[in-house]
């Protein structure tokens, strides 16, 4: 009998990344959605096509694959979570802790046993798997949460893996890129530590995490803001352009500067690192609209993610200004994309309360400081 594994969230990333490796690896994968579209889809055809996006475009078909609707099936939901041996998801950061009630029945149906469980949060955000923990705790009965306390494992992970805009004819293809890292800290029961293909544990992954937030979602990031300043249409366009890719290898030094010293990175391998990144926003087959790739600007750059964090910290470090991360941050309160609904929030914010106003809101920075002022120099200095 298969091992199981319920993973919340159907979409490309979940498809694509982790729910390929989960049943590479053996499990019973069972995706939870509140897509009903997508959920029937994936009962009916039972597996899915996985594309690389290469020159070959290597091909993989997931098989046996099944779907519950986790707003509709919450009573066949928490059964599959009382009968999982691991817990993933790929749902989004806000959307996160929204998952907390219902994984804690699913524990609590199991809290009379002796069986172990695993719950790996895979977002783009630090802490991930902590924040379900805290939302799931406070549904627990004392039982649950003694069950909780010696079963259940909220090991932290780091996810990489680009997903670009795509369309297929069948609605559960999905395209990739090659290169993925999925990173796991090591939980202290070696029974919390199930064994996926492409999966590894690290002792300590703050210096994985930060690593990747602050050089590929930086760097993201700011090719797509400061590709979108000059009317660049994609990330591919805007990584060749040179003043583009000026200012994001700009702003891969500083972050660069800040890992070395915080994580005693060697420097020629981070140099590598940053050079492999750049080298991934330049491919063909993965290129994506920078409006995509820039929605959620205030999230973006609010005090504890991929600018605002690393420009602080850089300060206090180096007690030196970041010019290209404060450029990044500008950019991003240039960003005017009509269609998402966090661009138009932080232009409604600086039309009606003013550009310092917004600048303190949104990133935690004060009036005064060089950081700040940077960031208000360069809004002013694009066109």
């Amino acid at each position: 009998m298969k091992k199981l594994a319920v993973h919340f969230g159907a979409g490309n990333i979940g498809r694509g990344f982790i729910g390929w490796l989960l049943a590479q690896s053996g499990y019973q994968v069972v995706f939870a959605d509140v897509a009903e579209s997508l959920v029937k889809e994936i009962n009916q055809q039972g597996q899915y096509e996985v594309i690389l996006a290469n020159e070959q475009q290597d091909h993989f078909t997931i098989k046996g694959v099944q779907a519950v609707n986790s707003n509709k099936e919450t009573d066949k939901l928490i059964q599959l979570i009382r009968d999982a041996q691991i817990i993933t998801t790929a749902v989004g950061p806000t959307v996160l802790p929204k998952l907390g009630e219902v994984i804690a029945k699913g524990i609590e149906q199991r809290s009379t046993s002796d069986r172990y469980l695993t719950v790996i949060a895979c977002e783009n955000m630090i802490g991930g798997s902590a924040i379900l923990k805290e939302a799931v705790y406070p549904s627990l009965t004392d039982q649950g949460r003694n069950y909780a306390d010696k079963y259940v494992a909220f090991p932290n992970s780091a996810v990489d893996r680009i997903v670009p805009t795509q369309v297929h004819e069948n609605p559960l293809t999905v395209t990739v890129e090659p290169f993925y890292e999925w990173l796991v800290e090591q939980p202290v029961n070696e029974k919390n530590t199930p064994k996926i293909a492409g999966m590894s544990y690290v002792p300590d992954l703050t210096p994985y995490i930060e690593r990747k937030l602050f050089t590929v979602n930086t760097g993201h990031a700011v090719t797509a803001y400061f590709g979108y300043t000059k009317n660049i249409q994609s990330i591919e366009d805007a990584i060749l352009n040179e003043k583009v890719l000026f200012i994001v290898r700009s702003a891969l030094e500083e972050t660069g500067a800040l890992l070395e010293k915080k994580f005693q990175f060697s420097h020629k391998e981070h140099q590598a690192y940053i050079d492999k990144i750049i080298e991934r926003f330049k491919n063909p087959y993965v290129s994506d609209y920078v409006t995509r790739v820039g929605r959620s600007p205030i999230r973006k750059i609010s005090e504890n993610d991929r600018f605002t964090q690393p420009a602080r910290q850089f300060v206090e470090a180096f007690n030196e200004t970041p010019k290209a991360l404060a450029i990044g941050i500008a950019a991003a309160m240039k960003f005017k994309e009509p269609t998402d609904e966090e661009a138009c929030a932080l232009q409604e914010m600086i039309e009606e309360k003013g550009l310092d106003s917004a600048i303190e809101q949104y990133t935690g920075l004060k009036p005064y400081t060089k950081l700040f002022e940077k960031v208000r120099t360069s809004y002013n200095e694009f066109v």
